[in-house]
């Protein structure tokens, strides 16, 4: 008799990951069952994937949209908010929640999916990088899994599997350096909305594409991995790989290191998320590594790239300067995509509301979304701030 297929629900499922995780489902229909959809706010996209896919569960962030999506669906109940997004998370029919969505939004219904047994296959940095500490801590309570969907963090797993961690001596972390890695020092403060979001390798969304421009992804990444794989900070780093062939290396103690290669496709650490401990064919190309040349490994400039600096002092601080630095660095991203903010102060704005905070080492659930809160507005104020002036 055939293993039951895998019961799946996507938080953010309109978004990049979240297109690309049903692809993954479409192609393995015996091996995966889609439960549950919830986005954000795009109703419209929402009501299409729910007519071709045809979930038990469909869920909308937004309240005031929840009306107008179920009049798209027909007679179907459409579950509404945050208490709509953990109902879905936390469904019994659910045995994996894919977490695609960037926003604060799904940090509660997160965890309490955890605290209801589920698997979390995890794409959203921020959430880690907020609450860490909390997230790992339910993990293990509740003897559930937590699998990265990040490229990086997903090769850093895959290399990890069967190496105890007194073995590793660094963790490396790659990344492409990003549309912006070329462009000269003096050039930075001119550059256009066209080259910061034309991004070089990966297809993603405008705000993950501005954080790679400022390389503040690669922050987020390392602050995410610290939590994931139990290291302090000092035994992790990333470096700037053009190539983006190279997703992760494990340098262990012996003087080995183990790297993962595979093509700039999110289709592969998407599936293996859902398929782990096996491994599946993929609809992915195949890496052709006689076609590669040289493979360039280079150490980032944080005076060209000032964000990547700030994730690292956040990182050091701990606790709530992590908070801090991602409710300002959301804020200020969404400002620029607005054009209210040019390209060079985004940095300003997160250096400026990080020094007027103080951190809370070990924050509760309330202390993160308070801090939360606060940064995000208090990067709002300098904004409105310079924009008057």
């Amino acid at each position: 008799m055939a293993d039951a297929p895998t019961r799946v629900a996507i938080l953010g499922s309109t978004g990049s990951i979240g297109r690309q995780t049903l692809e993954i489902i479409a192609a393995h229909p015996d091996r995966l069952q889609l439960v549950g959809l919830a986005a954000r706010s795009r109703i419209e996209t929402l009501a299409q994937q729910a007519k071709a896919f045809h979930p038990a569960l469909v869920a909308v962030w937004d309240v005031a949209k929840a009306q107008a999506l179920a009049s798209l669906l027909g007679p179907r109940p459409v579950l509404a908010g945050t208490d709509g997004l953990i109902a879905l998370a936390t469904d019994p029919r659910v045995d994996v929640v894919v977490v695609a969505s960037s926003g604060s939004e799904a940090l509660l219904p997160v965890m309490r999916a955890i605290q209801a047994g589920k698997r979390i296959a995890l794409a959203s940095k921020e959430l880690l990088v907020m609450a860490g500490e909390l997230i790992m801590r339910l993990i293990q309570e509740h003897g559930t899994t937590l699998l990265p969907v990040d490229s990086e963090h997903a090769a850093l797993f895959q290399c990890l599997q069967g190496v105890a961690r007194e073995r590793v001596s660094r963790l490396t972390i790659t990344g492409s350096g990003g549309p912006l890695w070329s462009v000269p020092a003096e050039a930075m403060g001119a550059v256009t909305r066209q080259q910061v979001l034309a991004h070089p390798k990966w297809r993603m969304g405008p705000k993950i594409t501005v954080d790679s421009a400022t390389l503040m992804n690669k922050g987020l990444e390392l602050i995410e991995a610290q939590w994931l794989f139990g290291l302090e900070f000092s035994r992790l780093r990333a470096v700037i790989h053009p190539e983006a062939v190279v997703h992760g290396l494990v340098e262990l103690v012996d003087g080995t290191i183990l790297a993962q290669m595979s093509p700039c496709d999110m289709r592969i650490p998407i599936q293996f998320a859902l398929s782990f401990p096996e491994r599946w064919a993929t609809p992915a190309p195949p890496l052709e590594i006689t076609r590669l040349g040289a493979l360039r490994f280079v150490e980032p400039d944080l005076e060209r790239f000032p964000c990547l600096g700030l994730a690292m002092e956040a990182a050091r601080q701990g606790g709530t300067a992590c908070v801090a630095l991602n409710g300002a660095n959301d804020t200020a991203v969404h400002a620029y995509l607005q054009d209210q903010l040019r390209f060079a102060e985004i940095p300003r704005v997160i250096a400026q509301t990080l020094e007027h905070h103080h951190p809370e080492p070990h924050p509760t659930l309330d202390d993160i979304l308070a801090v939360d809160a606060w940064a995000r507005a208090t990067a709002q104020e300098f904004i409105g701030s310079w924009a008057a002036h």
